[in-house]
């Protein structure tokens, strides 16, 4: 174990700068999981910077796998554990350093797959709808319905008890699968009506979405803005219905409030063991097609996440 393969670029631009390097293995730092990926997740946040990001940056991400060695200092971790974390650093790769801090235990019964789907787009979908603040009985809509965080968004916001459910999609080719995850209705992004206004929005895409997102949203409506998509909310647009845009970013929570982080990861863990939540994988891709799996996400094509298998 002195060398591995590992996903890079050293230009901006689309999938096709990305390729396979052979480097030595890491070595964990203090509090820090060196893991042998098993499975990685690929996120839109990613894909955004490896077109936009001026400098090459680091691809980072969900990971899942086996601990092999463990930094200094670290506690509750032993070698042959399996856990799945958030990396910022490379995780595109056959092994990651995985701080401890953003780490966590998967049960036996669960899927390195699934892990991975879960240990972010899971909680990124639960903290975003408590941001929304939701109340029984209210109307939801989630942009990116059929992505990675968005088809677990559509299912927690069920759980909780909206009254109605609306998924925005990119595809109406998309309606069918969003449908069975349990949406009332299906809008795609270019229709001149959302349909009937709703209490709150999970907007997964931002930009040119921001201003229908906030059309649609009832007087007093909340519009929980996740994305890095960046896009600009007009003050007028909210002023006349009394909205509001909330802003949320799951690293503040992990960083700042690890209790409440670690109280909502258990609580999804419990949500998909007991079956209620159902995490979709659109496809896996070998690290060397890395460059494919990116496609899929840029070409808006996925339903559910979409992971590399080492």
């Amino acid at each position: 174990m002195t060398s591995m393969r590992r996903v890079r670029y050293e230009r901006g631009g689309g999938p096709e700068v990305l390729f396979l390097e052979e480097v030595p293995v890491p070595e964990p730092g203090p509090g820090e999981l060196l893991v042998r990926n098993e499975v990685v997740g690929v996120t839109l946040p990613v894909v955004r910077k490896v077109r936009e990001a001026a400098e090459p940056i680091a691809l980072g991400g969900e990971v899942a796998g086996e601990v092999v060695a463990l930094g200094a200092g670290v506690t509750g971790y032993a070698a042959g554990d399996r856990v799945t974390g958030l990396v910022f650093g490379h995780g595109y790769a056959d092994y990651a350093l995985l701080h401890t801090a953003m780490a966590s235990p998967v049960p036996d019964a669960a899927s390195a797959v699934d892990a991975v789907a879960l240990v972010r787009s899971g909680l990124v979908a639960y903290g975003a709808l408590h941001a929304a603040r939701p109340e029984p009985g209210e109307a939801a809509l989630v942009t990116a319905a059929a992505s990675g965080v968005g088809h677990l968004a559509l299912q927690l916001a069920e759980l909780k008890g909206a009254g109605r459910v609306v998924a925005a999609v990119s595809d109406v080719r998309k309606a069918e699968f969003v449908r069975a995850l349990g949406a009332d209705e299906v809008v795609t992004y270019g229709a001149e009506s959302w349909g009937e206004p709703v209490d709150y929005v999970l907007d997964a895409v931002g930009g040119a979405l921001l201003k229908p997102a906030v059309a649609a949203l009832a007087p007093h409506g909340r519009l929980v803005a996740y994305s890095s998509g960046g896009g600009t909310v007009e003050a007028y647009d909210l002023l006349v219905g009394a909205k509001s845009v909330i802003g949320f970013q799951m690293r503040l929570i992990a960083r700042g409030r690890p209790e409440l982080y670690e109280r909502w990861r258990r609580e999804v863990w419990e949500l998909y063991l007991t079956g209620a939540l159902k995490p979709a994988v659109h496809g896996e891709f070998a690290l060397e097609d890395a460059a494919k799996a990116h496609a899929v996400i840029e070409g808006r094509a996925n339903t559910g996440k979409v992971v590399l298998v080492p």
